[in-house]
């Protein structure tokens, strides 16, 4: 079910202390000095712009977009029909609108957004007419043009998803022109998600998964500090209290996701041998793990376990509840007990999962597992058939492969089934190609550690990137992501205003030390014109949100030997006050752990105090060839592919200062000489704010 190593290392990374972020930088004081001249700028109007989505995703079923736009002003919204789905689609186009642009988007005008479903006659008919009309659920048609826009959902979560579409042809200049017939391939489309202490994450996710068009998420809550756990004395005050987990499965519902808790039984059942209680209910008292229960002590049952998901029916609401269930033998002995020996281990597995089963049949719940112990090859002849086929059982295989037929086989038991993916490449886009083709559910896991939540945005972010591919997977499997799925996963977020920052482009070339084309193999990282970056647009050119000027590479010294001879820090003068430097900068070759620091920008103020902004290897840049983001904090710039067929990126650094109104004097490019080196491309400053 999950990679124990990779979910410690990340649970490492957030515990640590005194981790350098973007925004914790650190002050120096140095003696003022002469200052030099500035680096030649040239201030632009539109130095940063945070962009519109190109494409909306998941990518629609089918879709035109004629050339237009519909004007914003006098827009109004109308909503026809009462559901709460039109109401939460009110609430987040208007969201969309202040967030994005600054405005406020009311119910007058001359010109309408229309939102409703097929109930509605007028507007069955507008669609019919236009031949985009679906009855299949969760479907939507959505025409905007000169008129208007107008969004016709099969059912009011249809017309939610249309709205979710909407937005995403949100521009400055108003709403692109188009014709949608959308709807989903997989039924029940889930995303995973944690609860913890740390609220302000899963008030993030939620809208996003909302936006990607998911329709539940499967909630960690284990940790959740029940009534039971507190009074038992186990309860971990990491954990998210039950109000907090009450608003978040309130957030989720209001925004069109059904509410799966998850509390794992029978194994990974360390949350209820907190502080060394209940070890008398333990299923190895020689184990090193407190991995399982002893299911055979009615205790197990009555103090801990029944107790507890009756505390989750209450605060989740749910129609169904995932018990978890998986790799019950990976760790201690089980049946480890004596009279557990004897009953064997296929009717210990049985009667646990049956009588939880019943509980929570009895308080009108549905109960989900994953497949792996009742289905593996050893028990799949016999346990299955003593299951209740209402059993919802998870598929998880988070190994790329080109398709998962035991999807198809599995279902031939006669069970509800879901197909879970992870992260790797090409894992959920097959997990999702082979779910549809099942008539089987898709769930997106995340194993960032039952504490990890901010993980989701610099740790592990790689994770947060694969809930948008994996609602393209689900969604649409036929069709890939025609943008990257990290910048749609920062986009959606935390979303920006669509605004120009003015400021200056920075002339490095009198500071290149290598040239991004190698035709001598003296180049970039002198492997010759097949490894080089002369893929690179350069000049006065915009990469991702940030204009930059592009002559070379400002390479600085390294352990290895094409590079030994660099300098080891480069000073650029600017003598400018800013509100920001923007730096496109990459390593040239990846260093050997995440968050070893290859090097540090040191920005001198005209008093000749300094502030350093720490590079900490995937926290702040990567290497041109390692394109898996596994922070945020740097954005993605660019894109791109050598002749040998290596795809490469760069990404580019904002550090915001903390004190504009002083005059700033130069910026300072320090490596550290590691081996992975530091090459810093490009240098902007964003200086007054709004452009007008």
């Amino acid at each position: 079910m999950r990679r124990p190593v990779l979910i410690l290392l990340a649970a490492l990374l957030l515990a640590l202390p005194g981790l350098p972020v973007l925004a914790q930088t650190q002050p120096i004081q140095t003696t003022p000095a002469q200052t030099q001249p500035s680096a030649a700028a040239r201030p632009v109007p539109d130095a940063q712009v945070h962009a519109p989505p190109t494409a909306v995703t998941p990518v629609p079923l089918h879709a035109s977009y004629p050339a237009g736009l519909l004007p914003l002003a006098g827009l109004g919204l109308e909503l026809r029909g009462d559901a709460p789905e039109l109401g939460w689609a009110a609430r987040d186009l208007r969201q969309e609108w202040q967030t994005r642009l600054g405005l406020t988007l009311g119910t007058g005008g001359t010109r309408r957004i229309v939102i409703g479903t097929r109930a509605d006659p007028v507007l069955a008919a507008k669609a019919q007419s236009a031949g985009l009309l679906s009855d299949k659920p969760e479907s939507y048609a959505l025409i905007v043009d000169a008129s208007g826009a107008t969004i016709v959902g099969a059912d009011a979560a249809g017309a939610y998803h249309g709205a979710q579409t909407l937005a995403q042809l949100l521009t400055a200049g108003g709403l692109r022109f188009a014709r949608i017939q959308d709807a989903p391939a997989v039924a029940r489309r889930v995303a995973m998600i944690y609860l913890d202490s740390s609220s302000g994450v899963n008030d993030a996710l939620i809208p996003l998964l909302a936006r990607l068009k998911y329709n539940a998420v499967l909630v960690m809550s284990d940790y959740v500090q029940w009534d039971t756990a507190r009074a038992g004395g186990y309860a971990n005050p990491q954990g998210a209290t039950k109000a907090e987990a009450a608003r978040v499965a309130d957030l989720a519902r209001t925004h069109g996701l059904e509410v799966i808790p998850l509390i794992e039984t029978l194994s990974h059942v360390n949350w209820m041998f907190q502080n060394g209680k209940n070890l008398d209910l333990v299923q190895d008292p020689q184990g090193q793990a407190n991995y399982a229960y002893d299911t055979l002590n009615p205790a197990t049952y009555d103090r801990v376990i029944l107790p507890i998901l009756r505390e989750a029916v209450e605060v989740f609401h749910p129609k169904v509840l995932h018990i978890g269930h998986d790799e019950v033998r990976n760790r201690d002995r089980f049946p480890a007990r004596p009279n557990g020996v004897a009953a064997g281990f296929e009717t210990l597995y049985v009667d646990d999962t049956v009588r939880l089963h019943d509980a929570l049949k009895s308080m009108g719940v549905q109960t989900m597992i994953w497949h792996d112990v009742a289905f593996s090859d050893a028990l799949i002849g016999t346990l299955p058939a003593r299951l209740p086929k209402d059993i919802q059982v998870a598929y998880w295989n988070y190994l790329p492969a080109a398709s998962y037929p035991a999807l198809t086989a599995f279902k031939g038991q006669g069970f509800p089934l879901l197909g879970a993916a992870w992260a790797d490449p090409g894992n959920p886009e097959a997990m999702g190609q082979s779910a549809a083709a099942a008539g089987a559910g898709y769930i997106q896991t995340r194993w960032t550690g039952y504490f990890g939540n901010p993980s989701v945005w610099d740790g592990a972010a790689a994770q947060g990137v694969a809930y948008v591919r994996g609602a393209q997977a689900a969604w649409n499997p036929a069709t890939p992501l025609p943008v990257p799925a990290e910048v749609t996963y920062r986009d959606g977020y935390q979303p920006a205003p669509y605004t120009a920052q003015t400021g200056a482009l920075i002339d490095l070339s009198p500071f290149v030390t290598r040239a991004l084309k190698d035709t001598d193999g003296k180049g970039w990282i002198g492997k010759g014109a097949g490894t080089d970056l002369s893929a690179l647009p350069t000049g006065d050119v915009r990469l991702g949100d940030t204009r930059f000027l592009v002559s070379g590479a400002v390479m600085l010294r390294g352990t290895r030997a094409n590079v030994q001879n660099l300098p080891d820090r480069v000073t650029v003068p600017l003598n400018r006050r800013v509100r920001a430097l923007s730096f496109l900068h990459t390593t040239p070759w990846p260093t050997p752990a995440d968050r070893d620091q290859v090097g540090s920008y040191v920005i001198t103020y005209d008093d000749g105090s300094t502030v350093v902004q720490p590079l900490q290897y995937s926290r702040h840049l990567r290497a041109w060839s390692d394109t898996t983001a596994n922070s945020m904090i740097p954005a993605p710039a660019w894109r791109g592919r050598t002749a040998d067929g290596l795809d490469v990126n760069l990404s580019t650094l904002t550090w915001v200062n903390p004190s504009p109104t002083k005059l700033l004097r130069s910026v300072t490019f320090i490596s550290d000489g590691t081996a992975a080196a530091l090459a810093v491309l490009g240098l902007t400053t964003l200086e007054g704010g709004v452009a007008p």
